[in-house]
């Protein structure tokens, strides 16, 4: 009998692991039945951007935390799929930082070359899954365009929801008196919102650095950044000020808790997010922290406790389209009986060791060459196609470098593909100043 495959979600993670699957069976592989569901009306996942903030049209909480004028804010030559490059799919050299727009059309590009659209059901939320004693998983899911809940029976379960839409909201004394705008991250969509505004972002995340970027590209008032431990330390403009932790809001009135205030208009909580899988119970259910070795994923990837749950894209992640690509290669390769897993034992200890020389890294640039290594890890173990880590590592070291030298200008900077070895041509326009980040204007179509 067919081994059905249940995946959860279809943003680049699924999609991943949908072209692996199609990749087998263009090479002769008979592959299981794949059966892909996503809560969205489209693909793409947090690049699938909706105007919609808390919940959606069928009262679903929102699963995007996408927002207008988004450019990427690592090199594209850090992502690059091996199998399908920037060059092949917009059919000339692009620059290194490219708006939301020009990101989705480049993974949608790769997925609809797949054609692995009909594996997917869209609309459809998963709303519970639970292991069957004689083995296998029953998955109920609910199809909200017909408004009707089944049951199936599948095999394995490979769950890609990803990270960053649940969000992790403190709370702090005097926000119930706020009489203006309090937002997290996951709900803010348009910066030209906090125009002429002063502005209060609580965190030092990457959320914290580009939403306040993007709301002082398009005319805040003021940027006042509060962090807990330390600043984020970029060289940043005149009306940008870093302050130690939130003590207390009195009325529009910020106050931090070495003895400084601030009036501002809206606070942002750039403040992270959390793994959240309502549909699945204890005994499934990934707990982690937000970190490049995830707690009892066997390679990242394999459910300790039952292995026949895999979970794609939990890492934190400096790393990121290519790193979905080596993983979702991997799993199929297991699922295929291609790869044999190890004892429990093996697999509990893998997971030790991997958390170990996490905690053990010395900066952000031994990070950045863990996650490197780990890729290639994987990809050496299937028939994905190798790249150049060094250079991609080289990229993210470059790329660090130029935030350091000016956090608003970074984005003009052009680095070299490690799959072409071709150069990136420089933007047409300085980041600060484009203001359009279509597609057309983007590749001045």
């Amino acid at each position: 009998m067919t081994k059905r495959i249940a995946i959860i979600g279809a943003g680049p993670s699924s999609l991943a692991q949908l072209r692996a699957f199609a990749a087998a069976k263009r090479k002769g592989a008979d592959i299981p039945e794949v059966v892909c569901f996503e809560k969205q009306s489209d693909w793409g996942g947090l690049w699938n951007y909706t105007w919609r903030t808390v919940v959606d049209e069928y009262g679903n909480q929102c699963h995007g935390s996408m927002y207008r004028y988004l450019w990427s804010n690592g090199p594209k030559e850090g992502l690059e799929f091996a199998d399908y490059t920037f060059d092949e799919h917009f059919g000339k050299p692009i620059a290194s930082y490219p708006p939301r727009a020009v990101l989705f059309d480049y993974i949608k590009g790769r997925a609809e070359k797949a054609a692995v659209r009909d594996m997917i059901r869209f609309s459809t939320i998963v709303r519970d899954v639970r292991a069957l004693d004689g083995g296998g998983f029953a998955v109920t899911s609910r199809d909200e365009v017909a408004d009707i809940e089944s049951c199936e029976f599948f095999d394995k379960i490979i769950v890609a929801t990803g990270h960053f839409s649940v969000p992790n909201v403190p709370e702090y004394t005097g926000f119930d008196q706020f009489n203006d705008r309090i937002l997290h991250a996951h709900d803010f969509r348009d910066a030209r919102e906090f125009s002429d505004k002063d502005l209060l972002i609580l965190g030092t995340s990457y959320s914290a650095e580009d939403i306040g970027s993007q709301c002082w590209k398009y005319g805040a008032k003021s940027i006042t950044a509060s962090h807990r431990t330390a600043p984020m330390g970029y060289n940043w403009p005149d009306n940008w000020h870093e302050v130690p932790k939130l003590d207390c809001v009195e009325g529009r009135t910020a106050h931090f808790i070495n003895g400084t205030s601030k009036d501002v208009d809206a606070i942002i909580l750039c403040t992270g997010y959390k793994h959240h899988f309502p549909f699945l119970p204890d005994d499934l259910r990934l707990k982690t922290a937000n970190r490049l070795a995830t707690a009892d994923l066997y390679k990242d990837v394999v459910w300790t406790k039952n292995p026949n749950i895999f979970y794609l894209g939990m890492q934190d992640q400096w790393y990121t389209f290519n790193m979905f690509d080596a993983p979702a290669w991997w799993v199929r390769d297991c699922i295929m009986e291609r790869i044999d897993l190890p004892s429990a034992e093996v697999m509990i200890r893998d997971v030790i060791d991997r958390i170990a020389t996490e905690d053990a890294l010395a900066d952000d640039y031994g990070a950045i060459e863990y996650q490197g290594a780990y890729t290639m890890e994987l990809v050496a173990e299937t028939d994905y196609p190798s790249f150049d880590v060094s250079a991609s590592n080289k990229a993210f070291f470059e790329w660090k470098r130029h935030k350091k030298k000016g956090i608003m200008d970074f984005r003009n900077y052009s680095y070299t593909s490690p799959i072409t070895g071709t150069e990136a041509p420089p933007h047409h326009t300085p980041w600060k100043d484009a203001m359009d980040d279509s597609l057309e204007s983007y590749l001045e179509i």
